[in-house]
């Protein structure tokens, strides 16, 4: 079986980010937690994108309408 045949693991990154205790962080801690977010959720949006264009051709070349 190859491993993209296997389940995800529960509990994603982003769900774990979700829980913890901003508390202990200073402004500048938080404002630098933003920008690397933002910069994680840009890497994220483009790797959708590539891969959405690439369902797209696939779809095209072998004539199926994408969903």
């Amino acid at each position: 079986m190859d491993d993209i045949d296997l389940p995800r693991p529960k509990g994603d990154a982003a769900s774990k980010l979700a829980t913890e205790d901003l508390s202990p962080y200073s402004q500048d801690e938080l404002t630098e937690r933003i920008a690397l977010l933002e910069t994680e959720i840009a890497r994220v949006k483009a790797h959708r994108d590539k891969a959405s264009a690439h369902r797209a051709a696939a779809d095209a070349l072998f004539g199926k309408s994408s969903q």
